[in-house]
Formats: structure tokens, sequence, C-alpha cells
């Protein structure tokens, strides 16, 4: 009956109100607001603050700059050889495997096309098709910066409105579509073996997304827009490991990879905890 009532309240209430109500806290340099929050929250959570690059929690001017922090340098070592491909960052896997006929395990009996996922673009979704993906919900004591799991080159960046369900287990079990349908940021790379596009999904208030070459992305945008960064003069191109975005406030990241770039690490299954740099699986060799 809790389960079911939760659902439904995700529906009945204001989503983005709510969501754009907790940013403004979030963003608060208010002593008298900032200050309890963050403490609480850190105590609440059981936020590892000896692995952060600034471990003193009254030096932060907002709770969001608190929840975004830096890691001290040697917090998240690469792991593996040239070849593997690192988990973009901290949290559990939801779902990892392959792409099934342009479709991605969602929840067990739940599923969802990777063409909705990626904003609708068939030709796209096409490049896809027999690849591999994997989902990483990351927690609210987790680490919130997304890191590039394989070198690679900005192709595009698409920006999808949608709505804003939580993205926790239960809600992913019970609510069909659901990373194709919250709001969304997806960016396309082309690597040395193949395209990688990695989606950065936002959720029930989460105060903002944003990437390292863009700046803040959602939640203030309402109409899909799209960027092409193919441009040679002005390339985009991030090292392995290298951050990419963030979030303010936790959600969900999906690594999704073209047919045959990826051996997935056979140690990973659903639930499986894993931190940014952990080896997601072999990638193939480059020719």
């Amino acid at each position: 009956m809790r389960d079911a009532l939760f659902i439904l309240m995700q529906y009945l209430v204001p989503q983005h109100l709510v969501s754009r109500l907790v940013g403004w806290l979030a963003n608060s340099r208010r002593p008298f607001l900032k200050t309890p929050f963050i403490g609480w929250f850190a105590k609440r959570y059981s936020v590892n603050m000896d692995e952060a690059a600034q471990s003193d929690l009254a030096a932060y001017d907002t709770f969001n700059s608190f929840f975004t922090r830096a890691l001290k340098p040697d917090a998240r070592p690469i792991s593996g050889s040239d070849r593997d491909v690192i988990c973009p960052a901290d949290g559990a896997i939801s779902q990892l495997g392959l792409i099934d006929g342009g479709s991605i395990l969602q929840a067990k009996g739940r599923h969802y096309s990777v063409q909705a996922l990626l904003g609708g673009d068939a030709t796209l979704a096409q490049t896809f098709t027999g690849g591999s993906f994997a989902t990483v919900y990351l927690s609210p004591r987790d680490y919130h910066r997304v890191h590039m799991p394989v070198a690679g080159r900005l192709s595009k960046m698409i920006y999808v409105p949608g709505q804003l369900f939580s993205v926790n287990k239960l809600t992913s079990e019970r609510v069909d579509g659901l990373f194709a349908r919250n709001e969304r940021v997806v960016c396309i790379f082309d690597s040395d073996s193949g395209p990688m596009a990695l989606v950065l999904v936002g959720a029930m208030i989460v105060a903002g997304v944003e990437t390292v070459w863009h700046g803040h992305v959602c939640p203030d945008q309402h109409v899909p827009f799209e960027v092409d960064y193919t441009d040679a003069n002005n390339p985009v191109v991030l090292n392995k490991g290298e951050e990419m975005g963030r979030f303010k406030l936790g959600s969900t990241v999906i690594a999704v990879f073209g047919p045959g770039m990826l051996t997935l690490n056979a140690q990973l299954s659903a639930g499986s905890a894993v931190s940014m740099g952990h080896v997601l699986g072999s990638g193939r060799p480059v020719v």
C-alpha cells in the first residue's frame, strides 16, 4: 500500500515546481538555510568527507557546491588496462546488458527503446543496435560528477524535456519507460572503438544537470534542442576518466555503447555497487 501511494504521489504532485523550489534552496547562500541543511544531509546519508578535496562542511557556499564537491586527486583511481572501459559514476548498477532489438532493460519485465531514450532519432538509435548498456543509479551519499568511460569526441548534445519521476529502484520497477520519459541530456561521442552515448537523466528534486562544455542545461529549459559539436575548429575532446558533467542532487546516468565495442565485466550485475573508475568492461582493440 505504501509503495502504491508513493508512485501515485509522483503522478499527482507538480514535479517541476517542487524541483524548482528545491533548486532554489540548494542554491541559497544564506547561512541559516544552507549550513544546517548541509550538516543534516552529510550526517543523514553518512557522506564520506575524508575523500573530498574540501572536507570542511562550513567552507561550501551553497548546498549545491557541497553536493557536487570535488574529490582528492587519488580518491578514484582509474582501474585496469588501456583497453578497459570504466564506470562513469559512483552508485549502484541498476541494470546492464546487451541491447536486444533496440530495447534496453529497465527492470524485470519492463523495457524501453534506445530510440526513445536518445530523443526519437531513428538513425542515431540504429548505430547502437546490438550494442550494450549500463545504467548507474547515484544515491544521495555518492560523488555526483560524471566521467568519461573512454576517450571520446563530442558530436552532439540533445536536451529532451520530460517528466521528473524519482529514479529509485521502486519507481523503475513500477513506471513504464521511466528513463525515456524523464527530462534528460543526451551526449553522443565518437571514440576510437565506436559510438558512445552518455545520458544524464533528471528526476524529482534534481536541481540541475550540467556539462563541462555547456554549463547548466536543465531544468530551466522546456523546449527540446540539439547542439552540433562536429565543427573541427572547436572540438570537445575528453580523455578517459575526465569529468564530462554533474548532477545537482542525485539521479541516474545511462552509458550506451555501439555493437562490439564492449564486453561487460562478468562480475557486475543489477545491484552491484560501483565507483567511478571501476572496470565496466573490456573494450575491443583499436585497429
